[in-house]
C-alpha cells in the first residue's frame, strides 16, 4: 500500500477541512491559555493553502508539502505559522522527487517534521505543546511499522497516540509559548497545538487508510 500524491492533496483537503469545522474549538482552546487566535490563524492559513491547490496538481509530494509549509508561514501569525510552516516544509524536503509514499518514508517525513518543529520552538515532551502530540503519534507510526501492521492500520494507531498525547496536555504546566506566562494557571487547559496536530494526523488516517 501507497500514499499517492492525489492522496497527499486530498489530506490536505481534508485537515483544512476539520482545521473550518473545529476553527471555533481552538480558538476557545486558546483563549484559555493563549491569545485566542489558533483557531482562526489555522483556518486562515489552510484557506490560503486551498487556493493553491489547482497548481499543485501536477507536483511531486515533496513540492507540495514545501508550498503548503511556505504558505503557511507567509499567512499564519502567532507560533503556529513558523511551527506548521517548518514541519510542512522539512516534510517536503525528505519527499522530494517523489510521487507517492511507502509508510516507512512517512514515517521519515513525519520525523523531519517533528525535529524541524523541536528546533524551531525549543521544546520537548513534557512542555505542553504539539509535541505532545506529534512525538507519541511518530513513536506509534514506527512501532505499528516495526510490528508489522499495515498502513491503515499504523495510521489509525499514530491518529490515536497523537489524540492521547493531545488529552495528556490538560493537567501539564506549560513550558514553552505564551502559555507558560501562566504558570501553574496553566494546568487544566488541553493545549491547542497538540489539538491541531492531532487534527492533521487524524485527518491523514482517514483519507490514506484505504490508500
Amino acid at each position: 500500500m501507497v500514499i499517492t500524491r492525489d492522496k497527499v492533496l486530498e489530506w490536505i483537503k481534508r485537515y483544512a477541512d476539520l482545521l473550518a469545522e473545529n476553527r471555533d474549538y481552538l480558538t476557545q482552546l486558546d483563549a484559555a491559555i493563549g491569545d485566542a487566535d489558533h483557531g482562526a490563524n489555522m483556518d486562515r492559513g489552510f484557506k490560503a493553502v486551498l487556493n493553491k491547490m489547482p497548481e499543485l496538481a501536477d507536483k511531486d509530494i515533496g513540492t507540495i508539502l514545501k508550498t503548503v509549509g511556505m504558505t503557511l508561514l507567509a499567512t499564519v501569525g502567532g507560533a503556529g505559522g513558523p511551527l506548521y510552516g517548518t514541519l510542512f516544509l522539512q516534510a517536503g524536503m525528505k519527499t522530494t522527487g517523489k510521487m507517492e509514499l511507502t509508510l516507512e518514508d512517512w514515517i521519515n517525513a513525519l520525523e523531519a517534521g517533528i525535529t524541524g518543529v523541536k528546533n524551531r520552538g525549543k521544546a520537548e515532551l513534557g512542555d505542553k505543546t504539539m509535541i505532545d502530540a506529534l512525538v507519541p503519534a511518530w513513536n506509534a507510526l514506527k512501532q505499528a511499522a516495526e510490528n508489522g501492521n499495515n498502513l491503515g492500520e499504523a495510521l489509525e494507531r499514530c491518529a490515536r497516540a497523537a489524540e492521547e498525547g493531545m488529552k495528556a496536555t490538560i493537567p501539564l504546566v506549560a513550558r514553552k509559548g505564551r502559555a507558560s506566562y501562566l504558570g501553574e494557571r496553566s494546568a487544566g487547559h488541553q493545549d491547542p497545538g497538540a489539538t491541531s496536530s492531532y487534527l492533521m494526523l487524524r485527518a491523514a488516517a482517514e483519507v490514506w487508510r484505504d490508500a
